[in-house]
């Protein structure tokens, strides 16, 4: 019986230290291990100090180049029975090239978030308009999902929306959020205690733009009247590849502090007593949050921060859109034991119930074993697919062939 081979085109090489999604990534590489895959892990990306160490693992890595034949050769050798681009722009550059030398091979789209909902809100934000969901992107990102075979979305939200106002056929949408350890009394007892915890925590990748923008909220709108309420406590910003304009931000007088990248996100929360988090446009679900719920640091946020996240369940917090109860809200946790106790147990709940790895891994590799099983009949019933791969990927590929062309000439 041959192996089963996966490979993975990433947009970058997985940096969990940096950012939710190099969480996520890492998450799906070991579910196909448990499942005895090959997985070779491919990206056009340079690697930094602080991509994946994947020594341990039966993982190969594969840099590749963008536009380059060369890359067909990889495919013909490597002969992958599953793909999963990394984001709708790796399925834009790539998926001609799959589909031509690998037709055979499962598709899968790992969304992360909805990048044009993303995009749209945060035009709307700053042109201070309605959102408007049908931009280029949208069309560019659900052209991607047609073409795929299946797509993971994270966001029970995102999975709606799709649904309901994009019409896609719910077999071509897997809802995976965050694959999450169960929280035990075990860990409970381990974490620090109410007054060992001082002072307000946000955390987030500066080269995402919600979480810069988010930074810019705190710093002059909630931290110069929150301060004044709860004196001697802290503002303490962390994130990875911060620019100068974000260290500039730093003021020990006004105790706003710009402490950079936090090498572990979730021990570097647990130091504090609140996560604050005034986020005003995004998408997906924030790993900011998970952190802080697996850790029991309470949360204050906003209604489009904890979007998609507690369900049904009351939130490990308090959500407040309008910033001046924002401010009271993020004063009344900080100081009463009681609440913060219970928002405590509310983020725990959240994971061990809407986040549990048990709960979700085995149907997502059913279905996946199925898909393999089916992929014939399920490409047929999604002849919208067949007719985009068809079209729109014919001019993706002749773009790409003038781009390799000018690349040997130069």
């Amino acid at each position: 019986m041959s192996p089963k081979k996966l490979l993975i085109i990433g947009m970058v090489w997985p940096e969990p230290t940096s950012s939710a999604a190099g969480t996520r990534m890492i998450q799906l590489i070991d579910l196909f291990l448990t499942q005895g895959y090959e997985i070779t892990f491919a990206s056009a990306a340079s690697k930094s100090e602080f991509s994946y160490d994947f020594a341990g693992k039966n993982i190969k890595e594969q840099p590749i180049i963008l536009n380059d034949e060369s890359f067909n050769s990889f495919l013909k050798d490597l002969r992958p029975n599953i793909i999963l681009f990394d984001r709708f722009m790796i399925e834009e550059q790539y998926g001609w090239r799959v589909q031509q030398e690998c037709p055979d091979a499962l598709r899968i789209l790992d969304t992360e978030d909805l990048h044009f909902l993303r995009q749209a809100r945060q035009l709307g934000a700053k042109k201070e308009e309605l959102v408007n969901l049908y931009s280029d992107v949208a069309k560019r990102e659900i052209a991607s999902i047609l073409r795929c075979d299946i797509s993971l979305i994270i966001s029970e939200m995102e999975m709606n929306l799709l649904l309901e106002k994009f019409k896609i056929e719910p077999s071509l949408l897997h809802y995976l959020p965050f694959l999450e350890d169960e929280i035990t009394q075990a860990q409970v007892n381990k974490w620090l205690s109410f007054d060992e915890r001082e002072g307000f925590a946000f955390i987030g990748n500066f080269l995402h733009e919600p979480n810069w923008n988010t930074v810019q909220i705190l710093k002059t709108k909630i931290w110069p009247v929150l301060r004044k309420k709860i004196p001697g406590a802290s503002m303490n910003i962390y994130g990875a590849y911060p620019t100068q304009k974000v260290l500039d931000l730093n003021n020990k007088t006004e105790k706003f502090l710009i402490k950079g990248r936090a090498l572990d996100a979730q021990q570097t929360i647990a130091k504090h007593r609140i996560l604050l988090a005034p986020i005003q446009f995004g998408a997906g679900v924030k790993g900011k949050f998970i952190d802080a719920m697996q850790v029991g640091t309470p949360t204050v946020t906003t209604t489009v921060g904890a979007e998609a996240m507690s369900g049904d369940l009351a939130w490990n917090g308090i959500i407040e859109d309008d910033a001046d109860k924002f401010i009271s809200a993020a004063v009344t946790l900080y100081q009463d034991q009681t609440l913060w106790h219970t928002a405590q147990q509310n983020g725990m709940r959240i994971i061990n119930e809407r986040y549990a790895k048990t709960a979700f891994a085995d149907v997502f590799l059913t279905t996946i074993d199925a898909l393999l099983l089916n992929l014939k009949t399920h490409r047929e019933n999604n002849f919208f697919g067949q007719i985009l791969s068809h079209h729109s990927l014919q001019s993706t590929k002749y773009m790409s062939l003038w781009i390799e062309e000018k690349n040997k000439k130069n």
